[in-house]
């Protein structure tokens, strides 16, 4: 794809960066490891938990009681792992789109602080690493596990050919809802195909308002997404995207049989969606980040719904 100037001066740049050189990770580790933890993302951890947040309501949704307090590390770390895995490749697919776009133009790929050999080096190690976490689960769940393999490695291409890679996004980080079932239970049944399903319209929802913040560099660059399609109707769309996430994760928990305590718990993330659609800004990049990092709080009110309809 030919991609078009949009040029920024380092002043910009430094201003609407996405790099949060504040973080205490960053400033006491290593000079030379700095660039690698910003590949990983670890100034901005919400993707991680978003990641993460499918996983330990499967886990949570499959349990009789309390979740398995093992799986809950392993889906922790795994997440972190491979969320940071997955931003190292994300980044060398899209080094030349980053470059034009304000907010992603010093991270270290494009900003020449890590070559594209170095960084792909850097992702295998994760992987391994993702790998070794993995291989703790029983059989059926690793195999659930490598399937997702196939979702990640093709959401990074979607934003040149499609209007909707937060579909493609939604397929591949809501993965978890399987593999946190598949670890409990060693099978999969319509209860977290439903999950799976409910991960896939919060992601809609979420990734199209952190879309927003870049709708004007991807109109000059070429890129697509829902946010440059919708516009203006972004607002009643994500009112149904947010719906359907809420009906197929009460239909989950009626599939697997979750305890009447889970309906009343869900009102509260129900009520935290709402206030996302309603009071969202889509012209304002800061009330956008802002609202899509509250979604790992929308993610864990579900996961003690699941806790406590298994509990009570």
């Amino acid at each position: 794809m030919n991609i078009s100037s949009a040029p920024h001066s380092e002043e910009q740049k430094l201003d609407a960066t996405d790099i949060r050189h504040g973080n205490l990770i960053l400033r006491v580790a290593p000079k030379s490891w700095r660039p690698y933890l910003l590949l990983l993302r670890i100034d901005r951890p919400v993707g991680s938990w978003l990641l993460l947040m499918p996983c330990w309501w499967g886990t949570a949704m499959a349990s009789n009681g309390l979740p398995d307090a093992k799986f809950i590390a392993l889906f922790f770390f795994g997440a972190f792992i491979m969320r940071g895995a997955g931003c190292v490749f994300n980044d060398i697919i899209d080094r030349d789109f980053d470059a034009k776009v304000v907010r992603t133009a010093l991270r270290p790929i494009p900003s020449g602080q890590v070559s594209v050999a170095k960084a792909f080096i850097f992702f295998n190690v994760m992987c391994l690493i993702g790998l070794v976490i993995l291989l703790q689960l029983n059989m059926f769940a690793i195999w659930v596990g490598v399937a997702s393999l196939l979702p990640l490695a093709v959401y990074p291409f979607m934003k040149r050919f499609v209007h909707f890679p937060q579909l493609f996004m939604g397929l591949a980080f809501n993965w978890g809802a399987l593999l946190g079932w598949a670890a409990v239970r060693g099978e999969l049944s319509l209860a977290p195909g439903l999950l799976y399903i409910a991960g896939i319209f919060w992601t809609l929802g979420y990734d199209t308002i952190y879309a927003h913040q870049d709708k004007e560099d991807d109109l000059i660059i070429g890129i697509k997404s829902l946010a440059v399609k919708l516009g203006d109707a972004t607002r009643p769309w994500i009112a149904v995207f947010y719906a359907l996430t809420i009906l197929f994760i009460l239909l989950a928990g009626f599939a697997a049989n979750v305890g009447w305590a889970f309906y009343p718990a869900m009102i509260l993330p129900t009520l935290h969606l709402t206030w996302q659609i309603i009071t969202v800004d889509f012209d304002n990049a800061k009330d956008c980040l802002s609202k899509f990092r509250l979604n790992r709080d929308f993610g864990f009110l579900v996961f003690l719904a699941f806790v406590l309809g298994n509990i009570v």
